[in-house]
């Protein structure tokens, strides 16, 4: 497929996935039915951690554990007594369980109280001449696993240092960063360029980048989220992750080109 026409394609899926109706099912209803900046901030965080398996499940779980958490999740974060946390030590989400929600939960505090929050944290990673979000994502991995964890919870947050593609992260600076008129994505935290963006990577988009000759690589990692994104950069410069709509879409609800 020729440049032209691919940028067609996928300009075309990216309109047609990048819109409201997407929200419903999709993880991004969780931090959508909030509007309190840090509430966004939190559920969209707790949602992207659980955003692997069956979409409906992480929905459903993801809501359930903003119930838990009384449907505050900032007030919770920073106020949660013995009782509240004893709430939310039942959840479980695949491998995520309670004791990972319980050092999620006193990390997000430590990083609202001593780290001004978690855009500060990314923002601080960034490095001008980078072209990415890799050490920014590196950096928040090291201030979160500040809090005292068992091992077994550090599992739950991506290194990209170590190979990871770090789709979760990816999708949430995504919700958080990118800035459109179309009610899907945020756009909360202005001091990230949406450019630094790297496209989620999973199994689905995988699939269907490689078909469409976007992306070479066989193994799903971070050296194959930079080829996917270096790729993406050449339809837009200034905002590469919006094809992520194209090519999630496209792989998830199976749709010939």
């Amino acid at each position: 497929m020729e440049i032209p026409e691919l940028k067609f394609l996928l300009d075309e899926k990216t309109n047609l996935y990048n819109r409201p109706e997407f929200i419903t099912g999709d993880p991004v209803s969780i931090p959508r039915s909030f509007t309190f900046r840090e509430d966004i901030e939190i559920s969209g965080f707790m949602a992207a951690t659980i955003a692997w398996g069956q979409r409906t499940t992480i929905v459903r779980n993801g809501f359930r554990l903003m119930e838990m958490m009384g449907n505050t999740p900032y007030d919770f974060v920073m106020n949660a007594g013995p009782s509240d946390l004893k709430r939310v030590s039942g959840f479980v989400h695949r491998t995520f369980n309670g004791d990972d929600c319980l050092f999620f939960i006193e990390s997000l505090r430590n990083i609202y109280l001593n780290h001004g929050g978690p855009e500060a944290v990314f923002r601080a990673g960034i490095r001008q001449d980078e072209p990415d979000v890799y050490r920014a994502i590196c950096h928040f991995r090291q201030v979160f696993l500040e809090s005292p964890h068992l091992d077994r919870s550090a599992k739950h947050l991506a290194n990209p240092a170590a190979g990871s593609t770090a789709k979760r992260i990816n999708m949430f600076l995504r919700w958080m960063v990118r800035k459109d008129d179309q009610g899907v994505d945020f756009g909360l935290w202005n001091s990230i360029s949406p450019s630094l963006l790297c496209c989620p990577l999973d199994v689905h988009s995988g699939n269907t980048a490689r078909k469409l000759g976007l992306l070479k690589r066989k193994q799903n990692d971070w050296k194959a989220v930079v080829e996917l994104t270096n790729n993406l950069r050449m339809f837009d410069p200034d905002d590469p992750a919006r094809y992520d709509f194209a090519l999630f879409g496209m792989g998830v609800f199976n749709v010939k080109r």
